[in-house]
């Protein structure tokens, strides 16, 4: 886990040709390197060799129920968003094996998982609003009653190397859940692209360790403001906002709303925005036994709230309708999320946004909602006065 220093270190520039060597450095300290590439016309996270792996030229066009990848034809590594996948996958993985139960001569025999050999990952690419949902996870898994131990062994192995955007999509609001879109802590190192290279802060001391290996110069002044002005043209092209002041209330308050009932018949529950969210942690365990019945696994998978079976309690549904499964999801990532974790599930990334088939913008549900709840006011105001 990253080990954040007193204070960071002078910021240093690193060329772009030598980004090649951070990651042959990363690979020579037993690191798999983990970072975007294009699969099947996509920005996704995948094990990387060398620099030729990255997206390389490439952006993306984002929009409500709308993505694509796209080239534009410069030689920059890192000009695009999000894409469908976040690090959850490598930390919390969507299958994970946690025990075996095996039968001997002597009675069963448990083994658990948790113990079992970690991967030392380090994570090329990590956005803003992606460290604040590794910090979202950690508190989750980590800072609570009962921590989980695969999550645990796999986090504290993993080097998080963050890239501050200087570009944003049409589906990003970092800006209205403060979560972006510089990174600003939570990092090992940290990059930021210029045309010719990578000014490059170091926040731990792994960071700093690694960082002495780099041949690095001393960053100047105007480079600095170079990156200042890249960052500062994300948040210009974020021209969404919302408003998420008194969200909590107005989720908890409203279970009946008649907007649910909108959002229902658009919504087809099919678990995408959850599968996508960097920060959802809804998960299964089944018990496999093999043909023979001498072994037993236990498996961890993914699901979601979304999923009609999810809330099945004591033989019934709990949540039997969409409109029911679609206001849990919204409710807690924004409203009860705070109760439970003392803050927000959502870090802004609008992943959920673009990979919504109906194109389902949860900013346009809390606007719609909070329009609604100010006419009501309006309207009992009025009633008041009247004689």
């Amino acid at each position: 886990m990253t080990d954040v220093e007193p204070e960071q270190s002078p910021a240093g520039f690193l060329n772009k040709v030598d980004l090649q060597t951070l990651i042959d450095q990363l690979h020579s300290e037993g690191y798999t390197v983990i970072g975007p590439t294009i699969d099947q016309a996509a920005i996704v996270y995948a094990e990387i060799h060398s620099v030729d792996d990255l997206p390389i030229g490439w952006s993306d066009e984002q929009g409500p129920g709308h993505y694509r990848a796209v080239n534009n034809r410069t030689d920059t590594y890192f000009a695009f968003t999000v894409g469908p996948h976040s690090w959850k996958k490598y930390l919390f993985p969507p299958q994970t094996l946690m025990s075996v139960a095996e039968r001997t001569s002597s009675g069963w025999r448990f083994l658990s998982q948790a113990e079992a050999p970690v991967e030392k990952y380090a994570f090329l690419g990590v956005r803003a609003c992606e460290l604040a949902a590794i910090q979202v996870q950690d508190r989750v898994f980590l800072e609570g009653p009962w921590r989980d131990p695969v999550y645990a062994a796999r986090r504290e192995a993993a080097l998080l190397i963050a890239v501050n955007c200087t570009q944003a999509a049409a589906t990003c609001f970092c800006t209205s859940t403060g979560t972006g879109p510089d990174c600003r802590e939570s990092f090992d190192l940290c990059l930021t692209e210029l045309a010719d290279g990578f000014v490059l802060e170091s926040g731990s001391t792994r960071g700093n360790l690694i960082a002495t290996k780099l041949p690095l110069t001393e960053a100047t002044a105007s480079q600095i403001e170079s990156a200042a002005r890249e960052q500062q043209r994300a948040v210009q092209q974020m021209t969404r906002e919302v408003d998420l002041s008194g969200v909590h209330d107005l989720l908890v308050q409203n279970p009946e709303h008649p907007h649910w009932d909108d959002v229902a018949e658009r919504c087809l529950s099919c678990t995408n925005c959850t599968m996508v969210c960097p920060t959802c942690f809804c998960s299964t365990v089944e018990d496999i036994p093999d043909l023979s019945g001498d072994r037993v696994e236990r498996r961890r998978q993914w699901d979601s709230c979304f999923n009609p079976d999810f809330s099945y309690m004591n033989g019934s549904i709990v949540r039997d309708s969409i409109r029911s499964r679609y206001r849990q999801w919204l409710t807690h990532k924004l409203g009860t999320w705070h109760d439970q974790f003392d803050r927000s599930g959502c870090v802004g990334c609008g992943r959920c946004i673009t990979w919504c088939p109906p194109g389902i913008d949860l900013r346009d549900e809390i606007v719609k909602l909070q329009q609604h709840a100010d006419d009501a006011d309006s309207r009992e105001s009025g009633s008041e006065g009247t004689l």
